[in-house]
């Protein structure tokens, strides 16, 4: 019980500062994500061995560039294939390698198409449309937030049968579907509040959000087994680090913002 509360209140924190970001200024906005971007860059740079100033400049140039001030509308369309190559690619390792490579090589490849990806891609979330709309990016941080809470509640209730236990042996396949469930019905929620977009489009993102999330979340597990720890960092009290509490939205961002393109072309 002690451990579901301290994790609420700081996921409720969490979630107020993002919100009233959201609702000040676009500036306020990416300055938000810059900084949480450093910090969970920094914990993933520890968590990989890798010593690198570069990297945050790198973080910094992404979101100007391609968020921001973009200079070219196909450098993000480049910038979004790549990243989603490389997403895809890790989960590849996640299945049939039993150590991820990028603790070898193809450290800086990861870091820029995954975790700096992340970032640039959430912050261009609530421009889909053409102008800046919070509300969607709200909407997609709650219904990876439902995921996450509903799965945690079914599989720590009801969970029996692994989901994939020699990365992560708590999460089981009731909490995963708990967590399906879980979005959908934000999903159904969001729709209602914000009358953004049609019902099955927020359904279809709740269904990105619960999968893509879910790998996410396994990949960061296998990163953290490989690195021999249990947290990637200890900033928020009841989630571990930053990265911990991030790493769903982070790998599902760039699938987000490529099925919100496609349906914008469509229309």
């Amino acid at each position: 019980m002690r451990e579901i509360i301290v994790r609420t209140i700081s996921g409720i924190l969490y979630i107020l500062v993002v919100i009233f970001s959201m609702y000040t200024s676009r500036e306020l906005f990416i300055a938000l994500f810059f900084i949480l971007g450093v910090l969970v860059l920094r914990e993933f740079l520890k968590l990989v061995h890798l010593k690198s100033y570069v990297a945050y400049l790198l973080l910094g140039a992404g979101l100007y560039f391609l968020s921001y001030d973009i200079i070219a509308i196909q450098a993000v369309h480049l910038y979004l294939i790549l990243s989603c190559f490389v997403c895809l690619f890790l989960f590849k390792d996640l299945l049939w390698t039993k150590k991820i490579p990028m603790f070898e090589k193809k450290k800086y490849i990861t870091t820029i198409f995954y975790i700096i990806s992340g970032f640039v891609f959430l912050t261009l979330i609530p421009f889909s449309e053409g102008y800046f709309m919070p509300e969607i990016i709200v909407g997609i941080f709650t219904l990876i937030w439902a995921n996450d809470t509903f799965a945690y509640i079914v599989g720590k209730s009801i969970g029996k049968h692994k989901l994939y236990e020699r990365i992560s042996p708590k999460k089981t396949i009731e909490g995963f579907l708990g967590g399906v469930v879980g979005a959908l019905i934000a999903g159904f929620v969001v729709f209602k509040l914000t009358g953004i977009y049609n019902l099955y489009i927020w359904f279809i993102l709740a269904l990105i959000g619960s999968i893509f999330g879910t790998i996410g979340d396994l990949i960061q597990s296998k990163f953290k087994r490989q690195a021999g720890v249990k947290d990637s960092g200890m900033l928020m009290p009841g989630h571990g680090g930053l990265y911990d509490r991030l790493d769903s939205v982070i790998y599902t961002s760039p699938f987000i913002y490529a099925f919100l393109e496609i349906i914008n072309y469509v229309s």
